[in-house]
């Protein structure tokens, strides 16, 4: 890590957010979120030395976008890469553009990543990425309780996530409640979040319909349309293109399992579904790299991937932002809001906005935004030295992690 460039954030573009854009195709929607970029940098397509995208393709069905898009977006004649890792998809096309630039080979770039789901059908998509674990389980057969939680799509697998973290934690459906207020209601002051709820309260929240046990509707993200894009250069041309860059200490990602049925159909490795070991291994590898050394103390802004309200408190913890079985208690404090001593998701999170090839990359640009001090009506009010950006996919089995700071890496 020693011999690479330091790496900096010097501009952030989102497009509106709603569940349905039919207004602009996939090319016009993400324009809007580039050329935002570009104004808040103030670049141009020219000064780009290459173009990192990403999205789910199969969300959309509609293969190889970037295509499509290249005229929109300012590609033409540079290097291009598509990246998609599922839910991490915009996560990992920060940390692409990240090692571009990084490693020297580029000196900026753009990150661009977005979805429109209301073009396709998000559950086939799914399924058609599990096809392969299905496959497994038709031909090596399977725990029958697993059968049950894996037949409700996303929402089964994280409502037995959910069970189990209230045994291992204590904490009550009530603690959920809670966090679905707090991020829909931080989501009323971002003006580019789909759900903005300023006065719901838990009550309200539990008042909504029962999905699955224990996750009622309000426990759950919406499906959105949007896009985001980033300006990444090194940290050299940051400082003589803006006052106040945001700079990428670090990017790590770890893989948990080899599918979310395990191996051969066997049922997960991991008897509890909280545990998230690759959650922990790559915020362990992202503090190390960034020289932070006291998460809980130095971490001043916090984004983990949450698009249910109970995993917002499982990362938080895996993030090692306070002990296991703590956060129901960190979340009574008040520590968690957006005026409290660690404020998570001042953005709304998740939970309020999910275009999901966009999803991870919103977080770490949220807390670049927060950096930056150009969050607005959202923006903490504190100075924001360091913040940490999660983003959870793949098969339900990739953890990626970046940490951004005030300074470069020391």
């Amino acid at each position: 890590m020693s011999k690479l460039q330091d790496v900096a954030v010097i501009g952030v573009g989102l497009s509106k957010h709603v569940s349905k854009r039919r207004d602009v195709n996939i090319a016009e929607l993400v324009y809007e979120a580039v050329s935002a970029a570009y104004d808040d940098a103030g670049v141009s397509p020219r000064d780009m030395d290459a173009v990192i995208t990403g999205n789910m393709p199969a969300f959309e069905g509609v293969n190889m976008p970037e295509l499509w898009g290249a005229g929109h977006w300012g590609a033409h004649g540079k290097p291009l890469l598509r990246i998609t890792t599922g839910g991490t998809t915009g996560g990992s096309v920060v940390h692409g553009a990240f090692y571009a630039v990084a490693s020297g080979m580029f000196d900026t770039v753009i990150a661009i990543s977005f979805e429109k789901q209301s073009d396709g059908d998000t559950t086939m998509g799914l399924n058609s990425v599990g096809i392969a674990d299905f496959a497994a389980i038709l031909h090596f057969g399977t725990d029958p309780e697993f059968l049950v939680s894996a037949g409700g799509g996303a929402i089964g697998i994280v409502a037995y996530q959910a069970t189990s973290y209230m045994k291992s934690s204590g904490c009550t459906t009530h603690h959920y409640d809670k966090v679905a207020a707090m991020c829909r209601s931080n989501a009323a002051r971002n003006p580019y979040a789909h759900l903005k709820q300023p006065d719901i309260t838990p009550e309200d929240v539990a008042k909504t319909d029962m999905m699955e046990y224990p996750l009622r509707f309000g426990h759950c993200c919406p499906a959105t349309d949007g896009a985001c894009a980033m300006i990444i250069t090194s940290a050299d041309k940051a400082k003589k293109m803006t006052g106040r860059p945001a700079y990428i200490k670090s990017c790590a990602s770890c893989s948990d399992e080899a599918a979310i049925i395990g191996i051969f159909g066997g049922g997960p490795a991991h008897l509890d579904p909280c545990s998230q070991e690759g959650c922990k291994k790559a915020a362990e590898k992202a503090y190390k790299l960034a020289g932070i050394k006291e998460p809980r103390k130095e971490i001043d802004v916090a984004e983990p991937y949450a698009p249910f309200a109970n995993q917002l408190l499982m990362f938080y913890e895996r993030l090692f932002l306070c002990d296991e079985g703590e956060a129901p208690a960190v979340l009574d404090s008040g520590s968690m809001e957006i005026d409290g001593e660690l404020p998570v998701c001042p953005s709304g999170g998740v939970i309020s906005t999910n275009a999901i090839g966009a999803s991870a990359m919103e977080r770490i640009a949220e807390c670049a935004l927060q950096i930056m001090g150009k969050a607005g009506e959202h923006q903490v009010d504190r100075d924001v030295h360091n913040a940490v950006a999660h983003g959870w996919g793949g098969a339900l089995n990739l953890n990626v992690v970046a940490v951004l700071g005030d300074t470069p890496r020391r």
